[in-house]
């Protein structure tokens, strides 16, 4: 009885130790060296002028060594150990009397990275349109145009969302969509300002208009392990 005794607390141990050594895991996060790859725009015809396309420069994030997502642009710190990008998504373009796959890239939505538990978590920005929207981080608020598509109308949207508490902080009607005009970019790139917390946007052809964020501080949520994708 003795014997068995210490055989179940010797494994209940050698359980606890394998529990104990797999939560204190380290992954290794990091974005690999860039690569340039062709690129046209999404509202611009194949036909285009070769001026009108250009190379999309593109990186991969690898977590313990596997490549997890091809991104692109610069990355923003949101706290020492997590960061944002934005993926870049590799598609296939061929109609269906195509003999061949035709493969392009293209600029994608924002991914949340957290570098101690390896976790990718896809954001989920509203009314964020990857072919028109430019994002202006600060803390963990987004702030860029978006477009509200509606059945009597739409608009052009002024927004700003905040990742830790997964609500807009911002979103109002700021110009008219869809555009009479093919004008780009729709809007320039909003510019934050840290006390008080305020963001300016413009939309092309408009004034400049200033909104005072009202929030609390940085509520972004870092545990757990894993390196699944939270869809």
């Amino acid at each position: 009885m003795r014997n068995a005794c210490r055989l179940w607390m010797v494994g209940a141990l050698l359980g606890l130790s394998s529990m104990a050594n797999a939560a204190s895991k380290v992954h290794v996060v990091a974005l690999g060296p860039v690569r340039r790859v062709p690129y046209v725009a999404a509202d611009v015809s194949r036909d285009a002028k070769e001026d009108e396309a250009g190379m999309l420069r593109i990186r991969p994030l690898t977590v313990d060594g596997v490549v997890r997502e091809w991104t692109t642009g610069d990355q923003h710190n949101i706290t020492d150990r997590s960061f944002v990008t934005r993926r870049v998504i590799h598609v296939n373009d061929a109609l269906p009397s195509d003999k061949a796959g035709r493969w392009v890239w293209q600029p994608g939505p924002w991914i949340l990275i957290d570098r101690v538990s390896g976790r990718v978590t896809a954001l989920h920005l509203p009314e964020f349109d990857a072919s028109l929207s430019e994002v202006a981080w600060y803390r963990d608020y987004a702030a860029y145009c978006g477009i509200h598509v509606a059945a009597k109308g739409g608009g052009l949207t002024a927004q700003v969302w905040q990742i830790g508490t997964r609500r807009a902080a911002l979103n109002k009607v700021i110009a008219p969509w869809p555009q009479a005009e093919r004008v780009r970019p729709v809007c320039a790139v909003p510019v934050w300002q840290r006390e008080p917390m305020r963001v300016t946007m413009q939309p092309a052809g408009g004034d400049a208009v200033s909104y005072e964020v009202v929030g609390t501080s940085t509520q972004l949520v870092e545990d757990g392990e894993g390196g699944d994708d939270d869809n």
